[in-house]
């Protein structure tokens, strides 16, 4: 159509529409897909930090314990013994000595710093020790040594709470809340309520903790205070160990009040010892972690801390795999997207063809129309002047008569194609294909077709061979004579100012085929009228009025009439002066008789 442009603009908005609201809802889909993702890792990582939490925490707690259930009279070593001639016993400490452990040191009321580790030199001189004894009392006294240059018990004191009002436990982090709830009997960690990750971690927490020597060492050290002098219990007010760091010493401390005064108890953690070894315990939940100590008491309120020490664990780089499948999703858009294209292109393709339908149809309506003018005018000026009696002579009114037949045969050969191609689109088939002689098939249309050409000024000349006058042919004998009345029409039409004005149509057998091909001496056809030539409606009247007559319908009506008998029609190129071939291929019926 020629204002057919708004009709694409029209498209061309909807598509983009369309493509603008894909286009928003993939991104919308994609950023809350990424953002459930994140969520889903950072949900993964508070997770495992929480386990690693509880873990840690689990391994911790019976070391603190042990620490805090140590007996006063622990922290008095042999030299205090009051009984010179006594034969002093090695202290539990080095006998159970605990690797994450230091040195355990004690303050006395006067201020003097002493260890149950490190005996007086009389009785080290006295007691019959091994080597390996008296390396490990070199050590902690190196370490004894290093607290005597960092802490004061002024400090120390002022760090602790007082005795009188023993410490409250400090508020749990959220991840301990489920781990308050299980305590501890005979060395083992008893569940109270079940946890999401199952019987796998308390399996291991389990093993955590009954691997410690919390029972063994308490029950020596108990055993070891037998020998001590005995302290009233009544004289004690004991509190918890209290973890502190002093300057980059991690400490368990507590204040015991006796009734010679006030004394500070304790022990020097080798964190260092600690820290790999409570790394290594959560490396499978969070490979990359770190612990970071608390040193400020302010900072005992920030998240990811441990109950047991101030320390806080950092996750560091480490993100879990997304548990979810990604790939649905993309895989989801990809679709909608393939989906939409194919949709676009389809109305597209469909859009196309309707407007090119329309088109060839209002240029066959236009082409028509022009058809019909000419003879109709023809047929009116005619009649009224037979009419009239205004043609009076004999051989003027048979020539009107004869252009009066002339131009119903045109009008009804015009009407006969229509009528036959409306019929193809409804699917209709005219008559039904028989097995003839090509000789047989060819000789009553040949008079007819020879009678036609004649009407033009043109001559038919048909050519068969002999051999294959007997050859059968697969083929609809009416439709067989319209194809050849429109190839011989158009040869009428286009070759009528050649100078050789035969027209021939000839037969030939190529292996199962028969060939019949219609050829003329005029200009033939060029490329660019080649492509279209098959195509139905493609004539306008403008192209109508300056070529020769015709709606553009006879060939596509053709080429379709012969694919209805299993053949084909198409245009043969000849050298140029050589006219115009049209080749019409059927089946055989079969061998040659």
């Amino acid at each position: 159509m020629n204002r057919s442009w708004h009709i694409w603009l029209l498209f061309i908005a909807c598509v983009t529409l369309v493509m603008a609201a894909m286009g928003w809802a993939t991104w919308t889909a994609l950023r809350l897909d990424r953002a459930e993702s994140a969520t889903r890792r950072a949900a993964a990582i508070e997770e495992n930090v929480r386990l690693a939490l509880w873990r840690m925490d689990s391994a911790l707690a019976p070391i603190v314990a042990q620490e805090s259930a140590q007996p006063v009279s622990a922290y008095r070593g042999p030299q205090d013994a009051g009984d010179p001639a006594r034969q002093p016993a090695p202290s539990a400490f080095l006998a159970y000595p605990s690797p994450y452990v230091r040195v355990h040191f004690q303050f006395g009321p006067d201020g003097r710093l002493s260890s149950p580790e490190v005996p007086a030199r009389r009785l080290v001189a006295n007691a019959s020790q091994d080597d390996r004894s008296l390396q490990a009392i070199e050590v902690f006294s190196r370490h004894l040594e290093h607290l005597a240059r960092w802490v004061t018990p002024d400090e120390l004191m002022a760090r602790l709470p007082a005795p009188s009002a023993p410490a409250a436990e400090p508020p749990l982090p959220d991840h301990h809340l489920a781990q308050s709830q299980a305590v501890a009997k005979g060395g083992e960690l008893q569940r109270i309520e079940p946890f999401s990750r199952g019987n796998v971690e308390f399996r291991k927490r389990g093993a955590i903790v009954s691997n410690s020597n919390v029972v063994a060492q308490t029950q020596a050290l108990m055993q070891n205070a037998a020998v001590l002098p005995a302290i009233d219990p009544s004289e004690a007010i004991g509190v918890p160990m209290t973890p502190l760091w002093i300057g980059e010493d991690l400490l368990l401390a507590r204040r015991v009040s006796l009734s010679d005064g006030s004394y500070l108890q304790g022990c020097l953690l080798d964190w260092p010892k600690i820290e790999a070894w409570l790394v290594g315990l959560a490396a499978d939940l969070v490979p990359d972690a770190s612990l970071e100590p608390l040193v400020h008491a302010n900072e005992a309120s920030q998240p990811r801390q441990l109950a047991a020490l101030p320390a806080s664990l950092i996750p560091g780089d480490w993100v879990p795999p997304d548990p979810s499948d990604r790939w649905s999703a993309q895989m989801s858009l990809a679709i909608a997207w393939a989906g939409a294209a194919l949709a676009v292109v389809a109305v597209g393709l469909l859009l196309l063809g309707v407007l090119r339908l329309s088109e060839r149809r209002a240029t066959f309506v236009s082409a028509v129309t022009h058809e019909l003018r000419t003879p109709l005018t023809t047929f009116q000026m005619y009649t009224e002047m037979l009419a009239e009696g205004m043609v009076t002579e004999p051989r003027a009114r048979h020539e009107y008569l004869q252009t009066l037949h002339r131009e119903a045969g045109r009008l009804t050969h015009l009407v006969e194609n229509v009528l036959a191609y409306a019929r193809l689109e409804r699917g209709r088939s005219d008559g039904r294909i028989e097995c003839l002689p090509v000789g047989q098939l060819l000789q009553p249309i040949a008079g007819r077709l020879a009678g036609y050409a004649a009407q033009a000024g043109m001559q038919l000349e048909v050519e068969i061979g002999e051999l294959i006058q007997g050859d059968p042919v697969l083929a609809n004998p009416s439709a067989l004579e319209q194809i050849l009345v429109n190839l011989v029409d158009n040869a009428c039409k286009y070759a009528q100012g050649a100078v050789d004005r035969r027209i021939h149509l000839a037969a030939e057998r190529v292996g199962d085929r028969m060939e019949l091909r219609l050829r003329d001496h005029g200009p033939g056809i060029s490329a660019p009228e080649h492509r279209h030539l098959f195509r139905a409606f493609s004539k306008s009247a403008a192209a109508a009025a300056q070529t020769a007559p015709g709606v553009g319908l006879g060939l596509a009506l053709s080429r379709r009439l012969a694919r209805r008998m299993q053949g084909e029609l198409f245009y043969r190129n000849l050298r140029p002066g050589e006219g115009a071939c049209f080749v019409l291929v059927l089946p055989c019926g079969g061998s040659r008789s």
